[in-house]
């Protein structure tokens, strides 16, 4: 089990986990060991509640597919056990991030002396700003 919050956990059957070759320089090895960590997570086909579905989906974040597939590739490190760490890591501060509930915001308006303080500034500044034209005689 994943832990996500003190009440939501995912199950790791519910996450896809591959194991593919790494990227870059690594001299022989890199050819021939898969360290990399590929890791699949369907939103929708997961135990989580609708409000973290519809938050996850509506995330603005380049590893979540528009199917709502979240993709995270790990070959930071050079183990796949290090990888596969790093993989559930990212995931679970990805879900993370949405079960914190934004507050409301409250509408406030500016106080009486407060807008009576901008416009005689916006006055002044008019003033001055008129005293650099041109002087006709």
């Amino acid at each position: 089990m994943l832990q996500i919050t003190k009440h939501t956990s995912i199950a790791i059957d519910e996450i896809s986990i591959t194991a593919i070759r790494s990227q870059g320089a690594g001299g022989q090895n890199v050819n021939k060991v898969s360290t990399a960590i590929h890791l699949r997570f369907d939103i929708n086909a997961s135990s989580l509640s609708p409000i973290y579905k519809e938050r996850l989906l509506n995330l603005s974040d380049r590893r979540i597919t528009k199917e709502g597939i979240i993709i995270i590739k790990a070959q930071q490190h050079r183990t796949q056990d290090q990888n596969k760490e790093d993989a559930l890591k990212r995931l679970q501060l990805l879900i993370q991030s949405v079960t914190i509930t934004p507050t409301k915001r409250k509408p406030t308006k500016p106080s009486r002396s407060a807008q009576t303080r901008r416009i005689d500034d916006k006055t002044k500044r008019g003033a001055i700003k008129a005293l650099r034209g041109n002087i006709t005689e």
